[in-house]
């Protein structure tokens, strides 16, 4: 019966006309409500009830670092005066009338990153040297200046529209130092310029994702006071959906090394108090993070393609290969990869460099499209609200995106996924997600792999996972795998999983960072026994 009938049938029962008795007129609605009412207590009382989502655990990521983080990649335009002096730090006296990229075509830059995979780019706006690639108002050292289009050009302008036209993320990197203007080293004067300047790039420009400031100053320069606080609340105030890198954040912070390299073990929870811009900083506390640090800031990996930040006519790029290394090492640590690709005299992304950016997107995509877990059947030592209940299935793990993911049930002493791969499969490359919007929690996890002889065997085992962790190890061939937690701040969750193979890496040909045999934060064991199963070399 339609919603139409039983209106119909509603109205019927109760006309007056009908041949119902009088006296019972006013009894049949009564009844007919008390039914209704039992109906409904009866209904909610046999219904089974969702459990809610585990408690979060602090720190907690913003809306704006999770979009951060799910972008995986960046690409760094060093460009400026430097570019036509073969020059890394300049003197801030070159006349800026050498500044002339006479085919400088930003959509050319941001053509190669969206094809390339980076979903944000980032330009020096202001270098140490002082010069401007926008027509600041607080300076004559910009490219109003210069040459380039008879002084009425905008490189910040142009790239910003091809970005905003294509759809991807832009950020600014204005340098604290400044070798040209005569303020720099009186505390109030220079702060009050810097951040006029940095006033006129965030109103100007449109949105803008990225703000990056570091405290890189050369020996013997004039002591400057940065009022970093002051800094940090005005480009929130200016752009509230910005992320701010510094060494310690306040968003995103460095990792500690300019080789694009993450820390095996990668929390992005961290004390800022501990770091300071432009301070000393301790490399292995900047890798590592902190467990029971009170700050959600995540780790950026900056690496330039090239020896050089600035384009250099002698210098080569590093070849996909090795850029394909370091993704493993950073987007696979828990950490953003922000790559430099300089651009060249005449304005333009060099053809070697691209070439290189189109075989590493076409190494990862090679790797990375083909989840061979994808068709597998999942079982978990147990599940939140129990088997039945579909919301935190292990099956989880194989959609994307970080809402939904696989929870066991409190209290357990086993964090188990089982996972039957349905044939036998060769795979070298595992993915593990931890859905960071409820804080990081894994400390300790491994891989295990049946193997032909009945034997459960150790594969891999990795510290923390965070938004991203990939392990690479020794190709095997199994058909039942388990993906066991150790350690864990709280109860593990786990968003994705993914199996790969890569044919193209070879792990004798990596440099070791550590002289035992880890890769990415892995390590392949010998001889020990954990969780009751043999582990062995695989």
């Amino acid at each position: 019966m339609n919603t139409n009938e039983r209106r119909r049938f509603s109205i019927k029962t109760q006309n007056p006309s009908s041949k119902i008795q009088t006296c019972s007129l006013p009894i049949f609605p009564i009844r007919i409500l008390l039914l209704s009412l039992c109906s409904s207590w009866v209904s909610a009382s046999t219904l089974k009830l969702k459990p809610p989502p585990p408690l979060p655990i602090l720190p907690l990521p913003t809306a704006f670092q999770l979009q951060w983080q799910q972008g995986n990649m960046a690409l760094f335009f060093h460009f400026g005066t430097n570019t036509f002096t073969d020059a890394e730090w300049g003197s801030g006296r070159v006349h800026p009338t050498i500044f002339n990229p006479t085919k400088l075509d930003a959509s050319q830059w941001i053509r190669v990153a969206k094809e390339s995979g980076f979903s944000r780019v980032l330009l020096t706006a202001k270098h140490h040297d002082g010069f401007c690639l926008w027509p600041s108002d607080y300076t004559d050292y910009s490219v109003r200046s210069s040459k380039w289009r008879n002084g009425t050009g905008d490189v910040l302008g142009e790239l910003a529209a091809a970005a905003r036209d294509a759809g991807v993320g832009l950020g600014v990197y204005l340098s604290p130092w400044d070798r040209h203007d005569p303020s720099y080293g009186d505390t109030l004067r220079y702060n009050e310029f810097y951040l006029g300047q940095m006033t006129e790039l965030l109103t100007r420009y449109g949105e803008i994702k990225d703000v990056f400031l570091d405290g890189a100053k050369g020996e013997g320069e004039k002591d400057m006071d940065y009022l970093f606080q002051s800094w940090f609340s005005l480009i929130h105030q200016l752009q509230p959906g910005s992320t701010i890198f510094g060494d310690s954040g306040p968003d995103v912070r460095w990792v500690g090394n300019e080789a694009g390299i993450g820390g095996s073990t990668s929390w992005s929870s961290f004390n800022r108090s501990l770091s300071k811009i432009g301070g000393p900083v301790d490399p292995e506390y900047q890798q590592q993070g902190d467990p029971l640090g009170p700050d959600w800031a995540p780790a950026l990996c900056d690496v330039s393609i090239r020896p050089g930040w600035f384009w250099h006519a002698s210098e080569s790029p590093k070849s996909a290969r090795t850029l394909l290394d370091l993704y493993y090492k950073s987007v696979g640590r828990n950490c953003k990869l922000l790559l430099n690709v300089p651009p060249n005299t005449s304005g333009l992304i060099s053809p070697e460099d691209i070439q290189v950016l189109r075989e590493f997107s076409e190494l990862r995509s090679s790797i990375f499209s083909n989840n061979l877990a994808l068709n597998a059947w999942l079982n978990a030592s147990s599940t939140r609200g129990g088997i039945q209940n579909s919301q935190f299935s292990p099956y989880s793990v194989l959609e994307e995106g970080l809402h939904s993911y696989w929870a066991p049930e409190e209290c357990q002493s086993k964090w188990i996924l089982y996972i039957n791969l349905q044939e036998l499969v060769s795979f070298n490359v595992l993915q593990v997600q931890e859905p960071i919007h409820m804080g990081q929690r894994v400390i300790e996890f491994h891989l295990e792999a049946l193997h032909q002889d009945g034997v459960w065997k150790r594969v891999v085992k990795g510290t923390t996972i965070g938004y991203q962790r990939l392990l690479l190890f020794p190709k095997i061939k199994s058909q039942f795998l388990k993906l066991i937690v150790d350690k864990s701040r709280a109860d593990p969750l786990i968003s994705y999983l993914g199996i790969y193979i890569d044919p193209f890496t070879v792990l004798s040909d990596l440099p070791e960072e550590k002289p035992v045999a880890y890769f990415n934060g892995s390590q392949v064991l010998r001889s020990t026994t954990n969780n009751d199963s043999q582990s062995a070399t695989v």
